[in-house]
């Protein structure tokens, strides 16, 4: 089916997000779509889906104009869309959420759907239990839930905002694999993506969008440099390197065990330093998120203790590790860091108070637009979080981080960003570091942790390596170890 958009607009209030902007997908075809945070990507692809409605505009479908008034109506006309945070419903079950939409009627075949939801499962490589509440599953594996529910549902143009997100190299290549089957197929697949290698790798054809307004289309052979001076406008500088100077132990963990229904961690010790920078390597679900959490005093260990600057914190409440200066920023933006139906600056006033009983809200609004200035947020005062672009609720995110800071425990603090969004978020991180900060860094993106952290930390299934100097590590040797071989 082929795809065309023309001439869509669309403005949040007093916000353009798109301007005028044309987008054409071949039947058969990978099309990637590249732009910097708050370009407008995901805007344009969920009023191709039916989330959202243009102000002016049309689409087409096979020549024919259709109107898309809601996801359900775009799923009918076959599209449907990988968003880049999860849409499902936490409380409940995988398999729940899996058939959530199919249209059934009242007779609901729970065994067919099992069996498909298991059949794809393995094509892919994903491991999820059908029976598992979803609110119990990684960031990563509930973007593979509604994957495989897409897929299930027979859409003929799939888009995906950034889908590898949270995923392993090898369930990566499955994916590629499955994509380019699906294409083979003559079905249309958006991908929706900041990592230019991905682009190389997988795309047909490229359109690239800036500041809403479409800046360009591009064909293999790609360069890389031409298509990050389409998405900025300009080249972007690297990130200087530099040494900084280790102190004393922050974070001091000996002989921990901690855990849940799915996993256990036994017998993990890690001492972090200030000025240090320590990276959590693994595929989601594999314990990183389960030390995080202990460490920032939100989950109570089994055994082992944790000390902060030599206090001990173990089994502590979670506003004892506040207070001791421990800091943790979760992967997941817009459930655990932040709260939706709150404006920009009501976030930062819950954080930074200019009064104990009464608000003085001219005050707040001020203190809000210094810091959307200072972290560069495409947003406003009076701006909802949720209506804030990924890239800029991470900032956001980063803003309300408070100073100073003696232990900072972020997950997948560049998940979803473009390629300068996450060199400026590294920058602020790096000037953390040589403030005193000690860092503890889940990511999934190895080339970073080797170039950003001091040492890495790499988990597999529950079993955690000693840290390991980066210097003395290879990015083939991590990989390995993040599949299980070479410990």
């Amino acid at each position: 089916m082929k795809v065309e958009m023309r001439h869509i607009c669309k403005s949040f209030g007093p916000v353009r997000a798109l301007q005028d902007v044309r987008f054409v997908v071949q039947p058969g075809t990978i099309h990637g779509l590249l732009g910097e945070n708050g370009a407008g990507k995901t805007t344009l692809m969920k009023i191709l889906s039916g989330y959202l409605r243009p102000d002016r505009g049309e689409i087409l479908l096979d020549g024919r104009a259709v109107r898309l008034r809601s996801p359900a109506e775009g799923l009918r006309h076959g599209i449907g869309m990988l968003h880049q945070d999860p849409m499902d419903f936490p409380a409940l079950s995988v398999l729940d959420n899996f058939m959530m939409g199919h249209e059934g009627g009242l007779q609901l075949d729970r065994r067919g759907a099992r069996r498909a939801l298991r059949e794809l499962a393995d094509a892919f490589g994903f491991d999820l239990d059908p029976d598992a509440r979803v609110d119990s599953l990684t960031v990563g594996e509930r973007q593979q839930l509604e994957l495989l529910r897409l897929l299930w549902r027979g859409v003929r143009v799939l888009i995906l905002d950034e889908p590898t997100t949270g995923i392993s190299a090898p369930q990566k290549a499955r994916l590629f694999a499955t994509l380019r089957r699906l294409a083979e197929e003559g079905k249309g697949v958006i991908f929706v993506t900041h990592k230019l290698e991905e682009v190389e790798e997988l795309c047909h054809r490229v359109t690239v969008l800036r500041q809403g307004c479409w800046a360009g289309e591009v064909t293999p052979p790609y360069s890389p440099a031409r298509l990050i001076e389409l998405m900025f406008g300009r080249p972007v500088p690297t990130l200087e390197q530099g040494q900084i100077p280790l102190g004393e132990p922050v974070l001091e963990v000996q002989d921990l065990w901690v855990g849940d229904h799915r996993l256990r961690l036994s017998r993990v010790r890690l001492t972090v330093r200030t000025g240090e920078i320590i990276g959590l390597a693994g595929m989601e679900g594999s314990g990183q998120q389960l030390l995080m959490r202990a460490c920032a005093g939100l989950i109570r260990p089994w055994e082992g203790t944790i000390r902060v600057s030599g206090r001990d914190l173990t089994g502590k409440p979670y506003p004892d590790f506040l207070e001791a200066g421990v800091l943790y920023v979760p992967a997941n933006r817009l459930e655990e860091g932040l709260i939706p139906g709150l404006t920009l600056a009501e976030h930062f006033q819950l954080v930074y108070p200019n009064g104990r009983y009464l608000i003085n809200w001219e005050q707040a609004r001020a203190e809000a637009q210094r810091r959307i200035r200072e972290f560069h947020i495409r947003g406003r005062p009076e701006t909802l979080v949720e209506a804030l672009s990924g890239g800029n609720q991470q900032r956001t995110l980063l803003a309300l981080i408070r100073t100073p800071a003696r232990l900072l425990l972020l997950e997948h603090p560049t998940r979803g960003l473009d390629v300068e969004s996450s060199l400026w978020v590294w920058e602020r991180l790096k000037e953390r570091a040589r403030q005193g900060t000690a860092l503890m860094v889940a990511s999934s993106d190895l080339q970073e942790l080797m170039q950003y952290c001091h040492r890495v930390v790499v988990f597999f299934s529950g079993r955690v390596s000693e840290p390991i100097d980066v210097e003395q590590l290879t990015l083939e040797q991590l990989g390995h170890m993040i599949a299980g071989r070479g410990w």
